[in-house]
């Protein structure tokens, strides 16, 4: 389903993309020069779809690279709490082992584990 619904989506915008390319193939000049309007110091000439495309791409690179400084502080979050967690599992399966070997020496059944008062069994 999700590969219908992909396809249903970028089949159609990749011939609206061939469409516009064909449609759009003159040369036009991108000056980079503001003072210099009749022959400027900087500029490139291209067909206008693939300037159109390059400041598409551009836009969203730039726009890919705010987004991932932007969410630094959300991933360093996470990263603490799965260190967190694995030190609370580590900290977890060193009790378990250790009222193991309690029981083993007072000769209860090991594996079993009391209930807490708010736990239900499964």
């Amino acid at each position: 389903m999700k590969t219908f619904l992909r396809l249903l989506v970028v089949v159609p915008l990749g011939l609206l993309a061939v469409a516009f390319a064909l449609a759009n193939r003159q040369h036009v000049e991108v000056s980079f020069d503001p003072f210099a309007t009749d022959v400027p110091a900087f500029a490139l000439s291209g067909p206008l779809f693939l300037v159109i495309i390059a400041v598409v791409v551009i836009g969203v690179i730039i726009g890919s690279v705010a987004t991932w400084l932007s969410q630094g502080r959300h991933r360093r979050v996470a990263r603490a709490a799965r260190r967190e967690a694995d030190d609370l599992r580590a900290d977890i399966a060193r009790l378990r082992a250790d009222l193991d070997a309690q029981r083993r020496e007072s000769g209860e059944v090991a594996g079993h584990y009391s209930l807490l008062p708010d736990q239900h069994a499964a």
